[in-house]
């Protein structure tokens, strides 16, 4: 099953075309890495799936249903998200932080919900701290809690390791490839990282100035340009190298 499928999507801004007419489809139960250089459209998708940013064009189907504005907070529910770029209320602490966020996912017995998330996160050491004075790795930590708090059908991750040590981005890692292989989940990942995107991604799809370069099974894209490093595929179609 298709639990997200774009079809033809455009975004113009300001006479420039962020996106041109971008086809793929996110699957059940699998992660597809959206690749790509800063400007060439990963996080305007993103944006788009959830909302903050209209299209000038094109369709999104989420489990096979049209989206449009009378159902798009329906579907918002299934959903979540996490970007290093959009941090949660650094005033706030963490306790406060994902308590809101879980009324605001409409999430059914909030008290037992919230108490999974903190055994599962081990975060009751970090409940009483405002969101602003934690760690990377900490606020890593918090923002996966936010953003599993719903049990969410499908995560959007913009970049997630992205300004992260390598022992924080090593647990990332390593948290969303147990995840995934633990629960239904389909998960839409952009990344500039290579060896991080072979690693995760079932499928992968390269954006270049907005526009799909490639798109299929990970293996497949790399057997079709003879590499055995996603790193050499991004090179070749870059020409950096």
């Amino acid at each position: 099953m298709k639990k997200i499928e774009v079809k033809n999507l455009t975004k113009i801004f300001n006479g420039k075309l962020a996106i041109n007419q971008i086809n793929f489809s996110l699957k059940e139960n699998s992660i597809l890495g959206v690749l790509g250089p800063n400007g060439s459209g990963k996080s305007t998708t993103i944006g788009i799936l959830l909302g903050l940013i209209k299209q000038t064009s094109g369709e999104i189907y989420i489990n096979d249903t049209y989206i449009n504005k009378k159902n798009r907070f329906k579907f918002l529910n299934i959903m979540n998200f996490a970007s290093p770029y959009t941090e949660l209320p650094k005033r706030l602490s963490v306790i406060e932080n994902l308590s809101i966020y879980a009324r605001l996912y409409n999430v059914k017995n909030i008290k037992d919900r919230l108490e999974e998330i903190y055994d599962y996160f081990e975060l009751y050491d970090l409940l009483g701290k405002k969101t602003g004075e934690l760690s990377s790795g900490q606020k890593t930590k918090v923002a996966l809690a936010k953003a599993l708090i719903n049990k969410p059908q499908i995560l959007l991750l913009d970049e997630p390791t992205a300004s992260l040590d390598p022992v924080v981005a090593d647990y990332l890692k390593t948290f969303i490839y147990k995840y995934k292989k633990k629960n239904n989940i389909s998960i839409l990942l952009s990344s500039h990282n290579m060896q991080e995107a072979q690693t995760l991604c079932d499928n992968i799809m390269i954006l270049k100035k907005g526009e799909v370069v490639e798109l299929g099974q990970t293996n497949l894209v790399l057997d079709k340009y003879k590499k055995k490093k996603l790193e050499d595929v991004y090179f070749k179609i870059f020409g950096e190298k």
